[in-house]
Parts: C-alpha cells; structure tokens; sequence
C-alpha cells in the first residue's frame, strides 16, 4: 500500500522512561512485579507518570477551578472529521489566525502540525502553540476540538494559559503531544478517547488518523484474501 493510500496513521509517541515530559514533571516508569523470565506464571506491572505523557487529553480542570475531570468529557469529541493543517512558524511563535489565511476549516476537529515539537524523547521549550484569537476564531467557525505536535497549546512559560482560558471560555477539547511527522495535511477521521479516569487533569490517548480511501482498500484487500 503507498503512502498516500496507507489505512491509518498512529499520531501517538511511543511511552517509555525516554519520553520527554514538562520540566520538574512525573516521568513515565514500569516496574515489574511478575514475568516469565523470573519463573512465574504471568506478566504483571504497574505505572507511574504525569497523565500529560505522550499524546494526550487535557481536562478543563486542567487549567480552570471550575472545570470537569477528564471522565466528564464526552469522549465523542475525540471521534471524528478532523483536518490536519501544516504550518511553519519560527520558534517559540504563536499560531494566529492570520497564519490560516486562504485556509478553509473543513472539520469540527483541527489537528496543527509545525514540527517544533521534533522529537518526543528530547525536550525543547521553543515549540509552537495557539494563540487566544486562533482559539476563538475556530470556535466561530464550528470547531469543537483542537490539537497540536507539542507538549501543550500555550508556550512552555506561559503561566497565564491564554489559549487554554479561551479554550475554557469556548469549551472545545484539546489533544497535546501529538506525533503528525509523517502525516499529510488533510482530511480524515480521528480515533482518541481519554481514559474514563475519576477527576483527572489529562488521560494519556492512542490517537489514530484514519484515511478514508486507504481504510476502504485495506477492508477490500482482507476480504479479498479470505
């Protein structure tokens, strides 16, 4: 299958005790209590890290005294239309509004990829984010979810959280950490529950991109080889 036909792309970073995490933040760990190797009859572990690892779901108890834990969200919001827009900003810049123009937003679901956000194992505190404005004038225009290639939709010292206080003044969903390298610009359908977690501040995702076309010759292709 070629690129432009693939059936999905997996826009999730792969956990690990590598993945970056914001600065004084709870790194991500395992430990093994059981396994095969050491003679026992299963595999058993358990995890620790910050719920903002990798790909994930802010709540709006995240970032406002009022808001909902994650468990209270409607977990369509994260199932989809969703429209990846590509963009090129210098560090540490802000996505205005003005960055879309001769842009249509196609999709209740926008998804922002600018590749300041390189690499997840590595940190770096001069990524894009959004801007209040851009929050509010997708809003306008029907979008009730938005997403980006970094750790967070505010900059890295940003202790105000503009873009998110428009987001909880607009109360669309957000999706942080998202991992859109290889994924072309587009129109597809989006795959992100939150974990259902009592009062959360974030939920680790598996978010999945699924192409339309690519997802309907993948179904034709196993059917025919049965």
């Amino acid at each position: 299958m070629s690129e432009s036909e693939k059936a999905y792309y997996d826009i999730s970073p792969v956990l690990s005790p590598r993945t970056a995490v914001f600065p004084g933040d709870t790194p991500f760990s395992r430990s093994v209590m059981m396994s095969f190797e050491s003679g026992h009859h299963l595999a058993l572990s358990s995890i620790q890290t910050t719920v903002h690892v990798g790909a994930h779901a802010d709540s709006p108890g995240h970032y406002h005294a009022d808001g909902a834990g994650i468990d209270e969200r409607n977990p369509m919001l994260y199932v989809g239309a969703a429209q990846v827009i590509e963009l090129s900003l210098p560090p540490g810049a802000r996505i205005e509004p003005a960055h879309l123009s001769g842009l249509r937003i196609t999709a209740p679901r926008v998804l922002f990829k600018t590749g300041s956000f390189p690499d997840p194992e590595s940190w770096n505190g001069d990524f894009n984010s959004l801007s209040p404005g851009l929050v509010r004038h997708l809003h306008a225009q029907g979008v009730k979810l938005v997403g980006i290639d970094t750790p967070s939709v505010d900059p890295a010292e940003d202790a105000v959280l503009e873009a998110h206080q428009a987001i909880y003044e607009c109360d669309l969903a957000i999706l942080e950490g998202l991992v859109l390298d290889s994924v072309p610009a587009g129109q597809y359908t989006l795959i992100a529950p939150p974990i259902r977690m009592e009062g959360a501040d974030a939920s680790p995702v598996r978010a999945l991109l699924l192409s339309s076309p690519g997802v309907l010759n993948a179904f034709r292709e196993s059917e025919a080889a049965k």
